[in-house]
């Protein structure tokens, strides 16, 4: 498998038994905090096997540091934050590299296996399939909003212990279940990712805005004139191919193009197994997973909010 769909990660096959899954990202800090930022990187690059069904086994750090304006004690404590992740993960740190920037940057190159014939990819969905969300989105316009002190501690801790969460623990519950098609909610937003999923799959993809999770907060943000630099690329993306049938204000529309770091995972399940698997999610450690939406058969617009 490659590129031709955008798909979280690429997978080479090994034998009939194994396949490698690989990926690697990397992000600039959201936090001031280095251990945090070296978490929600780790967490990030990870989530792209979880997203393809895989386990991570290696890691590669990925770093950028300016080391004539940061210490030593900073560049430690991002590696330490990010190899508690990796873990957790259950995978190793096998090395890395490291270059000299303006601005720090840290991620993870990451191997991961899977059954050959059990990965997901972003385009299989089916007409009938239930979207499921496993994280609330609204992480973007909370880092851009917390830069002006305009979020409280409590949500933006709540931000933090959201996309600091591995995806393990929801990517190991739904390989129980009949997965059509799955991918993570990063960078192009909701909208964005989901309208990847739609247009590999050739479906229509519904979803309820009142249905999907959001972080405290992050509504607020935007209905204060907030935003962040990617929200406008987002929607040109996207603009082509969707419909917006619900009928919301300006300002909350941005919400599904918001960009996320770490996102959760959507998943285009079989409809007679989605209440099964959302009760089994609450169980776990995805109690804010919920049902979004739906695949219908193409129509006008690859993506329809409603």
């Amino acid at each position: 498998m490659g590129f031709e769909t955008s798909d979280d990660a690429g997978i080479y096959r090994l034998s009939d038994d194994i396949a490698i899954v690989l990926t690697a990202d990397f992000i600039t800090p959201p936090v001031d905090d280095p251990y945090i930022f070296g978490q929600i990187g780790a967490a990030n690059s990870l989530s792209d096997i979880y997203a393809m069904g895989g386990k991570p086994v290696t890691c590669l750090n990925l770093i950028g540091f300016p080391s004539d304006q940061l210490g030593p004690e900073i560049l430690h404590g991002i590696v330490e934050g990010a190899l508690s992740k990796i873990t957790e993960a259950g995978a190793v740190l096998a090395g890395g590299h490291t270059t000299d920037d303006e601005e720090p940057k840290f991620g993870l190159s990451v191997t991961g296996t899977v059954h050959p014939e059990k990965y997901w990819r972003n385009s299989g969905a089916r007409e009938g399939d239930v979207l499921i969300l496993t994280k609330p989105i609204g992480s973007g316009v909370l880092f851009n909003a917390n830069l002006k002190n305009w979020v409280s501690d409590d949500a933006m801790r709540a931000c933090i212990e959201t996309i600091t969460r591995l995806n393990r623990g929801a990517a190991e519950t739904a390989a129980e279940f009949e997965i059509h098609a799955a991918t993570d909610i990063t960078g192009f937003g909701l909208a964005g990712h989901a309208l990847e999923m739609a247009k590999g799959s050739n479906v229509s993809l519904h979803i309820s805005t009142d249905a999907v999770p959001t972080m405290a907060e992050a509504l607020e943000m935007y209905r204060k004139g907030m935003t962040t630099g990617v929200n406008s690329a987002n929607k040109q993306l996207i603009e082509n191919a969707t419909r917006f049938d619900a009928d919301l204000p300006a300002w909350h529309l941005e919400i599904f193009v918001d960009p996320q770091t770490s996102g959760g995972l959507l998943f285009a399940v079989a409809p007679d197994q989605a209440e099964a698997l959302l009760s089994r999610l609450h169980d776990g450690d995805s109690d804010e997973a919920r049902i979004i939406g739906k695949a219908l058969a193409l129509e006008s617009a690859h993506l329809v909010f409603v």
